[in-house]
């Protein structure tokens, strides 16, 4: 029968948890609790962006789309604690929960993304929601329109590793009906969050890579996410 380890029952050890868990609780002398966490981060974001704008003189729309972006990523955080802690109480070999977190490949899928937004911003491509109109901005608004923009990446690139990991378990492993239901939530948590991330659409109207990137991420998500449902097997 398969069964998960004890140091996953209570707080996860190092390699059974996202990055971003592991910043959160690595922290020392903060001891958070998810929900204050992502209200922290919400928090620090958004007095960052209301701040900014009010002390460079930023455009409405350019606050607005960086709330927009705060509260995508906020979301992906939600997203990303619950899939992380239902996967760590699943009934699932240990090959499962290595390759989902100790690989850190939700990293390089989320490093990729950045380099590749931030090389099209470079090429000459106009930023999203321009404060300036095609102006310089000043450096503490290019750098936490940066910081933002990597957590959105490191969240889509999550997502997506998930939805992989996902076919790779249905694909490998029969499991037991009631480990196969909470399986399938998890994966429509997962098509849930990419849905959320068509919220950002507006930020980049105008920009057909652009579009087309976050509009592709969120058709591959929900196409890979459905066919693990659908691929998931029980045992007799």
């Amino acid at each position: 029968m398969i069964g998960t380890r004890d140091a996953v029952d209570g707080d996860p050890t190092f390699g059974d948890t996202w990055v971003y868990e592991s910043l959160v609780g690595g922290i020392p002398g903060l001891d958070l609790s998810a929900r204050a966490a992502i209200a922290l981060q919400v928090l620090l974001f958004e007095t960052l962006v209301v701040g900014l704008g009010v002390a460079y003189g930023l455009s409405l729309a350019a606050v607005v789309g960086g709330t927009v972006a705060v509260a995508v990523a906020a979301a992906g955080s939600v997203a990303m604690l619950y899939i992380g802690t239902a996967t760590r109480g699943l009934a699932l070999p240990d090959a499962h929960r290595r390759l989902l977190f100790g690989s850190g490949v939700e990293t390089l899928f989320g490093v990729l993304s950045f380099v590749a937004v931030v090389t099209h911003l470079l090429s000459g491509a106009p930023a999203p929601f321009d404060p300036f109109g095609g102006g310089r901005s000043p450096a503490p608004v290019t750098f936490v329109a940066l910081l933002i923009l990597w957590d959105l990446c490191y969240r889509i690139g999550t997502s997506w590793w998930t939805a992989l990991v996902s076919l790779w378990r249905s694909l490998r492993y029969r499991v037991a009906p009631e480990t196969a239901r909470r399986c399938r939530r998890l994966d429509a948590a997962n098509v849930g969050f990419s849905l959320l991330e068509l919220a950002l659409l507006p930020l980049v109207v105008g920009q057909p890579l652009l579009v087309w990137g976050v509009v592709g991420h969120v058709a591959a998500v929900t196409a890979v996410s459905t066919a693990a449902t659908l691929l998931l097997r029980t045992e007799p």
